[in-house]
């Protein structure tokens, strides 16, 4: 057996998405908007093409066309919406042109960070992505994988090696989730949900993460460099360098390297040109053509495939959040949250977990690969067979409500009937005279009872349904 072996190769160019999704405060959507505005987040519309080429870096651009034209249009109205009061993704993005030193080991190098995207999406999540690009002499494709493996770690809790640090502005940040809050997003602190989840910041969905952001990578190589399976596999899995600081390859033997790269993970439609990578964590474009050709596939990056990584992991958090809130349902007692849950997963299955997507063909061939990667359909699947036993419970409990109801109200109707409207109305008449219920028989008093709480039964299933109507509007998504 063959061990492998790691050929380090020199990079053109280097750039990295990070995303981390994030839960927002129920009923706070229109306040964190308004606080994005007072940071100086621009509200991102495709109308407002002096936009395509604003928060990228210099030479790149988006076209917004194109971008609209790749997706099918229920897709594309959800992705882009038109108003702040349509239903989407809501995006917001800070355009920071700020250079940050990064130091791990024997690396210490500098990187651009382009800009920051605050997307406010349904279910109470949000996504950030901030947009970043190595500004360096003789880079390495060890050295950039490093970097996207040091920088997604919020807050470092399992790695021994020498500490990763990040410098801006004459400080220095020994943790990652530090500078995004003290430079980078200073005051969304007070909208995040972090119920549960006492003393974190970015650990607002516990089944999903643990303090880790999801990794979008473009990595141009030199022109004509050849790429090898080992290449692929070390950007599925973000391996940078070891606990000696060389070059790391998290795999024992090349044949299964070769099979992991043989799977549906790498995208080979222009091999050996150019290569996609998808991962759990990573979503990866490696290349080695030359600047006009890189440039193209890096804007695609940015625009076409930035989004197909935003909706399939919208779809997966989405996913494990119904899930999650299901295994914490009480059905004998949270009869209330059954009802929620029955209407989020019909909600989210109508519309927004969409079959198709992307209307060119390429473009779906990924979509599929990342979907099939983060699992969605499986999860989806469950899901639904949740949604099939809430019905039936709810039916069942409903059915038995209703029964139960009815013979409340029938027994105060029949009583109420014989006896209130015969033995004790004419005294409630007028101005009722107190004395005469001291007086008043056996019958008399059962008559009287009856009538009072037919009354507080009555308003107060007035009062309840009213509640519940306003409850119900207020969980709307929006």
């Amino acid at each position: 057996m063959q061990e492998p072996i790691i050929h380090d190769k020199k990079l053109a160019t280097a750039q990295c998405q990070f995303i981390f999704p994030f839960s927002i405060k129920p009923n706070k959507h229109q306040e964190l908007r308004a606080q994005l505005k007072k940071d100086e987040y621009q509200s991102f519309y495709l109308s407002q093409v002096d936009y395509e080429k604003a928060f990228y870096g210099e030479g790149y651009r988006v076209s917004h066309r194109s971008l609209e034209r790749h997706y099918l249009p229920f897709t594309s109205s959800f992705l882009f919406p038109k108003r702040e009061d349509d239903e989407g993704f809501h995006r917001y993005t800070r355009k920071m042109g700020i250079d940050v030193n990064f130091r791990s080991g024997s690396h210490n190098f500098t990187f651009r960070i382009h800009s920051v995207d605050m997307i406010v999406c349904p279910f109470d999540l949000g996504l950030m992505t901030i947009r970043t690009e190595i500004i360096a002499d003789d880079l390495t494709y060890t050295q950039a994988l490093d970097f996207a493996a040091q920088l997604r770690v919020l807050e470092n809790l399992t790695d021994n090696r020498e500490q990763s640090s990040v410098s801006y502005a004459g400080q220095e940040f020994k943790e990652v989730e530090d500078f995004v809050f003290k430079v980078l997003a200073k005051s969304i602190l007070p909208y995040l949900d972090t119920e549960g989840v006492e003393g974190a910041y970015f650990e607002t969905l516990p089944f999903f993460v643990d303090e880790r952001m999801y990794v979008q990578g473009f990595f141009a190589f030199e022109e004509d460099a050849t790429i090898e399976n080992i290449d692929l596999y070390r950007a599925a899995h973000l391996d940078g360098v070891s606990h000696k600081g060389e070059p790391f390859v998290s795999a024992a033997n090349n044949d299964y390297i070769d099979n992991y790269c043989s799977s549906d993970r790498v995208y080979k439609r222009w091999a050996p040109y150019t290569h996609y990578v998808t991962a759990e964590h990573a979503f990866c474009c490696l290349t080695n053509r030359g600047p006009e050709e890189c440039q193209r596939l890096a804007n695609q990056m940015y625009g076409e495939y930035y989004y197909t990584v935003l909706l399939n992991l919208f779809h997966h958090i989405v996913l494990l959040k119904l899930s999650n809130r299901h295994s914490d349902v009480r059905v004998d007692k949270d009869n209330r949250e059954i009802e929620y849950l029955i209407r989020s997963i019909t909600d989210f299955s109508t519309r927004y977990y969409f079959i198709e997507v992307i209307s060119q063909s390429q473009g779906k061939d990924i979509f599929l690969q990342l979907r099939n990667q983060f699992g969605n359909d499986r999860l989806f699947e469950d899901v639904e067979q949740t949604l099939s036993s809430l019905y039936q419970y709810q039916e069942k409990f409903s059915d038995k409500r209703h029964n139960h109801l009815l013979m409340i109200l029938t027994i105060y109707t029949v009583i109420s009937g014989i006896f209130g409207m015969n033995l004790v109305i004419d005294d409630l008449k007028g101005g009722i005279q107190w004395k005469k219920f001291l007086s008043y028989g056996f019958f008399d008093y059962i008559a009287l009872f009856v009538t009072f709480t037919g009354i507080i039964v009555a308003f107060t299933l007035g009062v309840t349904a009213l509640v519940k109507w306003i409850s119900d509007k207020r969980n709307v998504h929006r």
